[in-house]
C-alpha cells in the first residue's frame, strides 16, 4: 500500500513532462543547399539540418507532419522551403536564421512534391509534383497564392532550375527530355509557355526530321493514287497523329543527366553517352560541343559521363561515376577537360556558395566536402558518412559521455554524446547485425551475419580495437544483450539458439552453453538486480501456425562461472532442470515482451491490435506450456508493429512503433506521460531506442530514413529524476570494483590477447589426429569450426574413444560379410538367366535400397507426367490444326494423279460460307433486283405519260432509255477482255456486276467485292464438281484394274512367269485423310507389353494350338481326301499345266530287259505324254492371248482416263486463272477502299486539327483582347499618374512664383535635386569569382531601395538644408511637396516598367496569334489539296482488261532437244528486230492514246450537245415566262432603252459618288467630334484634378476660416468681418463665373450633339413610302 501511495504521488508529477530534440545525426540523400554564404542545409528524416561551415555547429528544424520531402533555399530572400510527405502535402516557408514560419502553401497536389526551386530574386517558388498530376506550379509565396500551373501527364523531371539572369526562364530536364519554360507576365496574370528541345542522336549527330503533319517530300504515285503520311495510313485522327512515328523511324536519342545556366542565358547539358550540349534558350538551337584532345582523361576515355554540373567562369565543373571532378573550359563550340579533384566514390552533387568562394561537394554515400578557393587548406570535410546503414547503437558505461554506432557493413564508431562528434572508429569489414555495450567493463560485443561475435576494447575511445571473437554457429546473430549487472552476455541466433557467454574480458569471454528455443527469436529480456543471486531471462518467439506467441523463461545463477560444466551437457546445451526453464504461451501474437523488475511481471506489445498488456508469471511450478492471461490491458495510440524497452531502474516503459512516436509509460499504470515524435511512418518508424543508465539521454534511430535523434528531457519531475539518479549511483557503486578490475585487465593484456587466442586455436586444430576408424571426423585445418560444432565433435570423439573396441569388431564383421557377398555375386554372374538374381537383391542396406527405389519411382513419375503433358499438348495442337485445316473445310483439299503421265490435278479446298457472308450476299442480290425493278418501273412510268406537248420529248427520252438499256445489255454481254476475267466460261452470272467504269462510291465497291467473291465461290464449286466426277471415275478404273489383275495374277501363276503385276493405288495426296490415321505398320517401335499381358497372350496361343491339333486329329474325312486325291474331288482345266503323267515302274530298267507288254505300256505312256504336251501348249497360248488382251484393255482404259485428267488439268489452270483474275479485281477494289479510308482519316485529322487550331485561335484572340483592355486601362492609370506629376510640378512652380526671386531659384534647384542611393558594392574578389555578375533584384530589395530613398529624403528635408531667410512653414510645405513628387516619380518608374512588360506580352501574344493563323491557313490549303486528290482518286478508276499473250507456250515433252538443223543468227539481228518491235509497240500505244482522246472528245461533244439542248429548253421556258410577264414602266424602259445597263451604271455611279462624299463628310465630322470629345475629356480630367485640388484647399481654408472666425469672435474686429465678407463676395463672383462658363460649354456640347445627329441622319437615305 505504501508503494501504491508512493506511485500515486509520483504519477501526479508525470504531468508536464516532455522531451525535446538535442541534436540529429543524418546524412543527405538529396541535394544540399546554401542557406547563406556560410551555412548549408539538407533534409534528413523529419528534420532539416543546418550546418555552419565555419563553426561546424548544427541547427535543426523539425517538420511537424512527418518526413521531409524536398528542400529549397534562397539566399537573397533568406528563406528555406520544404515539403512534407503525406496525402495532400504542404510546402512550408521558414526564414533563416530565425527559423520562424513565414508561409504555408497548400496546393492541389495529391501525393508528393518531387522538386522545389526558388528564383534568384526570391519572390517566386516553383514546385513540381509526381504522379498523378505531374504539375508544375509557380507560387508567390509571400502572397500565399499560385500564379500559374500546368500539368504534364507522364513527364517525370529529375532537375528544375530558374535562369539566374532572368526569372522568366526555367529549365526542366529528365533522362529523356529537356524543356525550356517561359513565364509570361501581364500585370498580375502569369502564364507558362513550354518548348521542347530536339535532342541529337546517341552518336551526337542530328536527325533530319520531316514534317509529320504536312510532309512535302512524299513522292507522288500516278498509278496507285496519292501517297499519304504514315499517320493517315495508320488510321489516326486524334492528337496521337501529330507525333506518330513507326518503330523503324524512332532512333535512340541522347539521355540528359544534368544541366546548368550560363550568364548569356544558354544551357549546358551533360548526357549519359558523354556528350556535352549547348542550348540557346531563345531559339532552342542545340550545339554538340567537341572535345579537344590535348589532355587525355585518367581512364583513357574520350568523353565523360557527368553526374552533375555546375557553372563557373569560362566553363564548368563536372563529376563522373569515376569519382573524379573535372574542370571543363569551353571556348566557342569546343571544350577542354582538366582533372580538378579526386574522390573515393562518385560525386552526386556540386554547388557553389553565393559568393562563389566555396565549392560544396556531395558524394553518393552522403559525405560532404568543401573546397575553398585561395585557402591554404582548400579541401575540408564537413560530413563523413557512415559506411552503410546504422543497425544498432548503445551507450558506453556509464552512458553520459560516449556511445557506439554499428552499420550493416561492420563500421563501429565512437561518438560524443554532446554533439555527435566522431571520436574514433573501427571497420570490421564484415556484415554486422547487432551491437551491445557491457555495463561491467569498457567493452562491447558485435554480432555478425556469419555467426561471429566480436569483442571490442573501447577503453581508449579514440582507438577501439578487437580483442577477441567467438564463432558460435553458422546462423546469423540476431540479438545481443547484457544483463543489468554485466555478468552474462546472451546471444540469440536466427535458428533459435540462445548462447550464454561470460561478459567479463578477464575470463576471455567464456562460453557457458546454449539453450534451444523456437526459430526467429523476436526479443530477449533480462532482469539482474543487485540483491539477487540469479539472472532472469525471458525469450519471445512467434508461433505462426497457431497465431500465438511463446515465452520461454529461465534463470542463470551468478555462480555459473564457477561450475560451468555441471549446468551443461557434453554438447554444450544447458540443462533445463538446472536453469529452471518454463514455457508460457499468450493467446495473441506479440511483437515485443520484457520482464518487469518486481513481482515476476511481463510486459507485452500486441502486434495485431493496438494494446499493451501486462502478464503475471504464476508462482506454482508447472510442466509443459502454461497459457498466460492479460493482467492489465491498455490501448496504445501507436500503430504498427512495435517494441518495448525498460529503463535502467525498471519504472519507465518505452514503446516505439511504425508510426514514429516514442512513448514513455509508467510501469504500474501503463499510461503514457511523455510522447515525442522523432520519425514518421513514411520511413517505417523507429528501429530501436536506447536510454542511458542515468535516464538523461535517449537515442532513437529510424528504420529507413537514416536519422539518429538524441532526445533530452525538457521538463521532468524532481522526484522522477531523483529515482533514476539514485538507482544509477547504486548500480555504479555495485559495479565499481568489477569495472576497475576488468578495465585494468583490458588496459594491460588487451593487445596480446588476440595473438594468444589465435595460437591456441591453431594448436587445438593440430591436436585433432584421428585413426582410420574416425575418417568421418577429419576436418580441414584451414576452415574454422563453430563452437557448437566443436562441442558436438568433442562429444562424438568421447563416444568414439568409449566404444572404439566395439566399433572395430563391427567393422571387422562388416568386412567379412562384404567378402561373402562379393563371392555370392561372382557366383550369380555364372548362373543361367532364369536363375540369376537382380543386382539389387545383394544390397544389404534396405533403407538405402528403398530410398533409391523411391527416388527412381519419383523420377519415373515425373518423366511420365512430363511425357503425358507433352502428349496432351501435342494432342491439343493436333486437334487445333485438324479443326482449322481439316474439319472446318467443307471441301477437303485433295489431288488426282494420272496413271502414266506426270500430271497432278488438285481441287480447290473450300470452307463453308458463314451466315454473315450469306446474309451480305442475299442483301446485295436483293438490292440489285430492287434496282432492276426500279429501272423497269421508271421506264413504264415514262412510257405512260399522256402530255401531248411533251410527247416528242418523252419519246426521245424513251429512245435514250432504250439506248441505255441496250448499252447495259451490251455491257453485260461484253467480251471477256473488257470484263477483266474469264468467269463466264465457268457459267458464272456476271449480269449483276457493276461496270468497272461506274464503280465510284464506297457502297458500290463493297457490293462488287461481295459479288466477285460469290463468282469465285461458284467457279471453284463448278471445278470441284468436275474434279469429284473424275475422282469417282478413277475409283472405278482402279476397281476395274483390280478385278482384271486377279485374272492376270492367275494366268501369270499358271504360266509361271516372273512378271510383276501393275496395281494402281491412291497415294497420300489423293487420300489425305489417311495422314490423320496412324496404322500399325507405320510404328517403328515395338509396343510395350506388360509381363502379365505377355504371359496371358502366350497362354491363349498355346490353348489355341492345342485346340487346332485336337480338331485335326478328329477330322478323318479331311485326312482321307488329302491322302487319296490330293485334297481335290475334281480336276480343273487350269490344272493341266501342273498335271504330270507318272512313268511306269519298269523305266528304271534297261531297254533290253523290257517285255513286250512293257514296251506297249511305254508307247501308250509316250502317246499320253504327247497329247498332254499338246494340250499344254494349246492352253498356254490361250492364256497368253488372254493376258495380252487384259493388259491392253487396262492400258487403254487408263490412257483414256489420263487424257480426261489432262483436259481437267487444263481446266484447273483456267479456273485458277479465273480465280486469280477475280482476286486481282478484289485486291484493286480493296486497295481503293483502303486508300479511300486513308483519305477520310487524313481529312478527319485535318478537320480535328483545324478545330483545335481554331479553338487555340479563339483563346489567343480572347487573350489579346483582354491584354489590350488591361493595357489600355493601365495606360490610363499611367497617364493619370503622369498628369498628377505634371500638376504637382505646375502647382509647385505656381506657388514658388509668389516667393522672392533668389529664394525661389534656390527652392527650384532643391526641388529638382534627388538623393543618391548608394548601392552596396560587392568586393572585388567576389565579383571576380561570381560568373553571373549583376542580376535582377527581388521585391524585397526594391522595398529596401525605396526605404533607403526615403531615408535619404529625410536627410534632404533636414532644417539645416533650408535656405536662409525662408519661413519654416514654407520649408515644411516645400519638403512635403518634394517628397510627394519623389514618391510619385518612383511609382511612375514602376508603372513604366510594368507598362513595358505588358506591351511586350501583348506583342508576343499577337505573334502567337499570327502563327496560329498561319497554321490555320496552312491547314485550309492542305484540306483543299486533299479534296482535289480525293476527287481525282474517285474519278480515276483502275480497270482490269484481258490481253492475249504475244508468245506461244509449248509442252515440255514437245521441246526439241537436238539442234542439228538449227542455224546460228547474229545477236545484232535479234536486237534490231526487238527495237523495231518496240518502236511499233510505242506507235501502237500512241495510236491507242490518240484514239482514247478522240473517244473522250466524242463523249465531251455529246455532253455539250445535251447541255445545249437543255439550255434551249430553258430559253424556251424563259420566253414563255416573258410572254406571260406583266409589263410595268420600268420593264418597258428596260425593253425600249437600248443601253439600259449603261443608264443604270451611270445612276449607280452618281449615287456612289454622293454616298462617298457624304461618308467622307460624316467621317470628318465624326473625327472632329471625337477630337473635341477627347479634348473635352482631357479638359474635364484636368478640371477634376483642379476641383480635387480646390477641394483639398477648401478643406484647409475652412479650417483656417474656422480658426480665424474663432479669433475674430474673440477679438471682435470689424476689419476682419469686412475682409471675410469681401472674400465671400469674391468667391461668389468666381463661382458665378464658373457657372456661366459651364452653361456655355453645355450649350456648345448640345449644339455639337445636334450637329452630329443631323450629319448622321444626312448620311442615311430617307425611305419614304410610295
Amino acid at each position: 500500500m505504501a508503494q501504491g501511495r508512493e506511485r500515486e504521488d509520483v504519477s501526479a508529477q508525470f504531468a508536464g513532462s516532455s522531451l525535446s530534440v538535442r541534436w540529429v545525426q543524418g546524412f543527405p540523400s538529396q541535394n544540399i543547399h546554401f542557406a547563406n554564404d556560410h551555412t548549408i542545409c539538407y533534409a534528413s528524416g523529419n528534420f532539416v539540418i543546418f550546418i555552419n561551415l565555419d563553426t561546424k555547429k548544427k541547427t535543426v528544424l523539425q517538420c511537424i507532419n512527418g518526413i521531409v520531402g524536398v528542400v529549397a533555399a534562397n539566399v537573397p530572400g533568406e528563406v528555406v522551403a520544404f515539403s512534407d510527405r503525406r496525402l495532400k502535402p504542404i510546402i512550408y516557408i521558414y526564414n533563416f536564421p530565425a527559423l520562424s514560419r513565414k508561409s504555408k502553401l497548400k496546393g492541389n497536389v495529391l501525393l508528393d512534391y518531387t522538386l522545389l526551386c526558388f528564383s534568384y530574386c526570391g519572390t517566386y517558388l516553383a514546385s513540381y509534383s509526381s504522379l498523378p498530376e505531374f504539375e508544375l506550379a509557380l507560387w508567390n509565396w509571400e502572397a500565399n497564392m499560385i500564379l500559374c500551373r500546368k500539368s504534364n501527364p507522364g513527364m517525370e523531371v529529375s532537375q528544375m532550375s530558374f535562369n539566374p539572369m532572368n526569372w522568366h526562364h526555367m529549365c526542366l530536364s529528365s533522362s529523356s527530355v529537356v524543356s525550356v519554360w517561359t513565364i509570361e507576365r501581364n500585370n498580375q496574370d502569369h502564364h507558362f509557355k513550354t518548348r521542347l528541345v530536339k535532342l541529337p542522336l546517341e552518336d551526337g549527330t542530328f536527325l533530319s526530321e520531316t514534317d509529320v503533319l504536312f510532309p512535302t517530300s512524299l513522292q507522288k504515285d500516278l498509278i496507285y493514287g496519292p501517297v499519304l503520311p504514315l499517320s493517315a495510313i495508320a488510321g489516326l485522327v486524334g492528337e496521337e497523329a501529330e507525333t506518330f512515328r513507326p518503330k523503324d523511324d524512332i532512333y535512340p536519342l541522347l539521355h540528359p543527366t544534368m544541366h546548368c545556366w550560363t550568364p548569356s542565358s544558354d544551357l549546358y547539358v551533360g548526357c549519359e553517352e558523354g556528350h556535352l550540349l549547348m542550348i540557346n534558350s531563345e531559339t532552342l538551337k542545340v550545339t554538340v560541343l567537341q572535345k579537344m584532345d590535348d589532355l587525355p582523361l585518367l581512364d583513357g576515355g574520350q568523353l565523360i559521363n557527368p553526374l552533375t554540373l555546375v557553372y563557373q567562369k569560362d566553363g564548368m565543373l563536372a563529376s563522373g561515376i569515376d569519382g573524379v571532378l573535372y574542370s571543363v573550359i569551353i571556348k566557342d563550340s569546343k571544350y577542354k577537360v582538366k582533372n580538378f579533384l579526386e574522390f573515393d566514390g562518385p560525386v552526386s552533387h556540386l554547388v557553389f556558395s553565393p559568393s562563389y568562394k566555396v565549392l560544396l561537394i556531395q558524394t553518393d554515400k552522403g559525405s560532404v566536402y568543401t573546397y575553398t578557393y585561395g585557402a591554404e587548406r582548400a579541401l575540408d570535410r564537413v560530413l563523413e558518412a557512415c559506411d552503410g546503414k546504422v543497425q544498432a547503437t548503445d551507450f558506453i558505461t556509464p552512458g553520459n559521455k560516449y556511445f557506439l554506432t554499428l552499420t550493416n557493413l561492420g563500421e563501429v564508431s565512437v561518438l560524443w554524446i554532446e554533439d555527435c562528434t566522431c571520436i574514433g572508429k573501427i571497420l570490421l569489414r564484415i556484415p554486422a547485425t547487432t551491437l551491445a555495450c557491457s555495463p561491467s567493463s569498457t567493452s562491447a560485443a558485435v554480432g555478425t551475419a556469419d555467426g561471429y561475435v566480436y569483442f571490442l576494447d573501447i577503453h581508449d575511445v579514440e582507438y577501439p580495437q578487437v580483442i577477441d571473437s567467438a564463432f558460435l554457429s553458422k546462423s546469423p546473430v540476431k540479438i545481443l544483450i547484457y544483463d543489468q549487472r554485466g555478468i552474462f552476455l546472451l546471444v540469440g541466433t536466427e535458428e533459435g539458439n540462445v548462447f550464454v557467454i561470460d561478459a567479463r574480458p578477464s575470463t576471455s569471454f567464456q562460453i557457458f552453453g546454449f539453450t534451444e528455443t523456437y526459430r526467429d527469436i523476436l526479443q530477449i529480456s533480462t532482469v539482474s538486480l543487485p540483491v539477487s543471486d540469479v539472472v532472469e531471462v525471458l525469450v519471445l518467439t512467434p508461433l505462426p501456425e497457431t497465431g500465438r506467441s511463446r515465452l520461454e523463461f529461465f534463470t542463470l545463477p551468478t555462480m555459473l562461472s564457477q561450475v560451468p560444466s555441471s549446468f551443461s551437457d557434453e554438447r554444450g546445451k544447458l540443462k533445463d532442470d538446472f536453469i529452471h526453464k518454463f514455457l508460457y504461451e499468450v493467446e495473441h501474437p506479440l511483437s515485443s515482451a520484457v520482464l518487469g523488475f518486481e513481482r515476476n511481471k511481463i510486459y507485452g506489445y500486441c502486434s495485431q491490435a493496438p494494446y499493451i498488456c501486462s502478464y503475471l508469471i504464476p508462482d506454482k511450478v508447472h510442466i509443459g506450456v502454461c497459457v498466460l492471461k492479460p493482467h492489465q490491458k491498455v490501448q496504445s495510440k501507436q500503430y504498427g508493429a512495435g517494441m518495448i524497452c525498460l529503463s535502467s531502474h525498471g519504472l519507465w516503459l518505452m514503446t516505439i512503433a511504425k508510426c514514429g512516436f516514442l512513448c514513455v509509460r509508467d510501469t504500474y499504470s501503463l499510461e503514457t506521460f511523455v510522447r515525442c515524435r522523432s520519425h514518421s511512418h513514411q520511413g517505417h518508424g523507429i528501429q530501436f531506442v536506447n536510454m542511458s543508465m542515468d535516464g538523461q539521454h535517449i537515442l532513437v534511430n529510424g528504420k529507413d530514413d537514416g536519422t539518429l535523434v538524441h532526445l533530452k528531457w525538457k521538463r521532468l519531475g524532481a522526484s522522477l529524476a531523483n529515482e533514476i539518479l539514485e538507482h544509477f549511483q547504486q548500480l555504479l557503486a555495485s559495479l565499481g570494483s568489477t569495472m576497475e578490475k576488468e578495465n585494468a585487465y583490458l588496459a594491460s593484456a588487451g593487445a596480446s590477447h588476440i595473438t594468444q587466442q589465435e595460437e591456441e586455436s591453431i594448436e587445438s586444430t593440430k591436436k585433432l589426429s584421428l585413426d582410420s576408424s574416425q575418417e568421418e571426423l577429419v576436418i580441414s585445418p584451414d576452415k574454422e569450426i563453430p563452437w557448437i560444432q566443436q562441442k558436438r565433435q568433442e562429444a562424438i570423439r568421447k563416444e568414439v574413444r568409449l566404444f572404439s573396441n566395439k566399433r572395430k569388431e563391427i567393422k571387422r564383421g562388416i568386412k567379412e560379410l562384404s567378402q561373402v557377398i562379393t563371392h555370392m555375386m561372382e557366383e550369380n554372374e555364372k548362373m543361367d538367366l532364369i536363375a540369376k538374381l537382380e543386382q539389387q537383391e545383394f544390397c544389404l542396406d534396405l533403407e538405402e535400397l528403398e530410398r533409391l527405389h523411391d527416388e527412381s519411382e519419383e523420377e519415373v513419375t515425373k518423366l511420365r507426367k512430363d511425357v503425358e503433358m507433352h502428349n496432351l499438348a501435342t494432342s491439343y495442337l493436333t486437334e487445333l490444326i485438324r479443326e482449322e485445316c481439316w474439319d472446318s473445310m467443307a471441301v477437303k483439299g485433295r489431288a488426282l494423279k494420272c496413271f502414266h503421265i506426270p500430271y497432278v490435278v488438285e481441287n480447290f479446298p473450300m470452307k463453308a460460307r458463314t451466315e454473315e457472308e450469306l446474309r451480305d450476299l442475299e442483301r446485295v442480290l436483293q438490292q440489285k433486283k430492287t434496282e432492276a425493278e426500279c429501272l423497269k418501273l421508271r421506264k413504264e412510268i415514262v412510257e405512260n405519260q399522256s402530255t401531248a406537248a411533251l410527247a416528242k420529248k418523252h419519246h426521245d427520252e424513251e429512245d435514250e432509255e432504250d439506248e441505255d438499256e441496250e448499252k447495259i445489255v451490251k455491257d453485260t454481254s461484253l467480251p471477256n477482255y473488257l470484263l477483266g476475267s474469264l468467269s463466264t466460261d465457268f457459267g458464272a452470272d456476271t449480269s449483276l456486276l457493276t461496270s468497272q467504269l461506274e464503280l465510284h462510291s464506297r457502297e458500290e465497291k463493297i457490293n462488287q467485292i461481295i459479288l466477285l467473291k460469290d463468282i469465285i465461290y461458284k467457279v471453284k464449286k463448278a471445278f470441284n464438281s468436275e474434279f469429284d466426277a473424275a475422282y469417282k471415275q478413277k475409283e472405278i478404273e482402279i476397281a476395274r484394274v483390280r478385278e482384271r489383275n486377279v485374272r492376270i495374277e492367275e494366268i501369270i501363276s499358271d504360266l509361271e512367269l516372273e512378271e510383276k503385276v501393275w496395281q494402281p493405288v491412291f497415294e497420300d495426296c489423293e487420300q489425305p485423310e489417311r495422314a490423320l490415321v496412324v496404322e500399325d505398320d507405320e510404328i517403328s517401335f515395338k509396343k510395350h507389353v506388360a509381363p502379365w499381358q505377355k504371359a496371358k497372350e502366350e497362354l491363349e496361343a498355346s490353348r489355341e494350338n492345342e485346340r487346332l491339333q485336337q480338331a485335326r486329329a478328329s477330322d478323318a474325312r479331311h485326312r482321307g481326301l488329302m491322302d487319296m486325291m490330293g485334297g481335290v474331288l475334281e480336276v480343273k482345266k487350269e490344272d493341266i499345266l501342273r498335271m504330270v503323267i507318272p512313268q511306269p515302274a519298269f523305266v528304271a530298267k534297261a531297254d533290253a530287259l523290257w517285255t513286250e507288254e512293257e514296251r506297249k505300256q511305254f508307247k501308250e505312256y509316250e502317246k499320253k505324254v504327247k497329247e498332254l504336251n499338246e494340250e499344254r501348249d494349246k492352253y498356254r497360248k490361250s492364256l497368253e492371248a488372254e493376258l495380252k488382251k487384259l493388259q491392253n484393255s487396262i492400258q487403254e482404259s487408263t490412257q483414256n482416263f489420263d487424257e480426261h485428267l489432262k483436259r481437267l488439268f487444263e481446266r484447273r489452270v483456267k479456273a485458277e486463272m479465273v480465280v486469280n483474275q477475280e482476286e486481282l479485281k478484289i485486291n484493286n477494289l480493296v486497295f481503293s477502299l483502303l486508300l479511300d479510308e486513308e483519305l477520310s482519316s487524313r481529312e478527319q485529322f485535318l478537320n480535328n486539327y483545324l478545330l483545335k487550331k481554331q479553338e487555340e485561335k479563339s483563346k489567343t484572340s480572347e487573350s489579346i483582347q483582354k491584354s489590350r483592355e488591361n493595357l489600355d486601362l493601365f495606360k490610363e492609370h499611367h497617364d493619370l499618374l503622369v498628369a498628377e506629376d505634371k500638376v504637382l510640378e505646375r502647382s509647385f512652380k505656381k506657388e514658388i512664383s509668389e516667393i522672392s526671386g533668389h529664394q525661389g531659384d534656390v527652392l527650384h534647384k532643391l526641388f529638382k535635386r534627388r538623393p543618391r542611393v548608394h548601392k552596396q558594392k560587392a568586393q572585388a574578389d567576389v565579383t571576380s569569382l561570381v560568373p553571373y555578375g549583376e542580376r535582377p533584384g527581388s521585391g524585397k530589395l526594391n522595398k529596401e531601395n525605396f526605404a533607403q530613398l526615403m531615408k535619404a529624403m529625410d536627410e534632404l528635408d533636414n532644417i539645416s538644408n533650408m535656405p536662409e531667410g525662408l519661413d519654416p512653414s514654407v520649408w515644411e510645405h516645400f519638403c512635403a511637396t518634394r517628397r510627394a513628387k519623389v514618391e510619385n516619380e518612383y511609382k511612375l518608374k514602376q508603372k513604366a516598367a510594368t507598362l513595358l512588360e505588358m506591351t511586350t506580352f501583348l506583342r508576343r501574344k499577337i505573334e502567337d496569334d499570327e502563327a496560329v493563323q498561319h497554321e490555320i491557313e496552312r491547314v485550309f490549303h492542305e484540306l483543299l489539296r486533299l479534296q482535289d486528290e480525293k476527287v481525282k482518286f474517285q474519278v480515276n478508276l483502275t480497270v482490269q482488261i484481258l490481253l492475249k499473250q504475244g508468245q506461244i507456250e509449248l509442252e515440255n515433252f514437245q521441246l526439241t532437244l537436238e539442234y542439228s538443223d538449227a542455224i546460228l543468227i547474229n545477236k545484232n539481228i535479234i536486237e534490231d528486230l526487238n527495237s523495231v518491235i518496240r518502236a511499233q509497240g510505242q506507235k501502237k500505244v500512241a495510236s491507242m492514246m490518240e484514239s482514247k482522246e478522240v473517244h473522250k472528245g466524242i463523249y465531251q461533244i455529246e455532253w455539250e450537245h445535251k447541255k445545249m439542248e437543255m439550255e434551249m429548253e430553258d430559253l424556251n421556258q424563259k420566253a414563255w415566262d416573258i410572254q406571260m410577264l406583266f409589263f410595268s414602266r420600268d420593264r418597258q424602259q428596260y425593253l425600249n432603252e437600248p443601253n439600259y445597263e449603261n443608264v443604270i451604271a451611270i445612276q449607280i455611279g452618281i449615287m456612289e459618288q454622293t454616298i462617298s462624299v457624304i461618308e467622307k463628310t460624316h467621317k470628318k465630322n465624326v473625327d472632329n467630334c471625337k477630337k473635341l470629345l477627347k479634348k473635352l475629356g482631357r479638359y474635364s480630367n484636368q478640371k477634376d484634378i483642379a476641383n480635387y485640388t480646390l477641394t483639398c484647399n477648401l478643406r484647409e481654408e475652412l479650417v483656417a476660416v474656422s480658426e480665424r472666425q474663432d479669433i475674430c469672435n474673440a477679438v471682435g474686429s470689424k476689419l476682419t468681418c469686412e475682409k471675410i465678407a469681401r472674400e465671400q463676395y469674391d468667391n461668389l463672383l468666381k463661382q458665378q463665373k464658373l457657372t456661366n462658363i459651364s452653361k456655355q460649354q453645355a450649350e456648345q456640347i448640345s449644339i455639337l450633339q445636334a450637329e452630329v445627329e443631323r450629319l448622321r441622319m444626312k448620311t442615311f437615305p430617307a425611305l419614304v413610302p410610295m
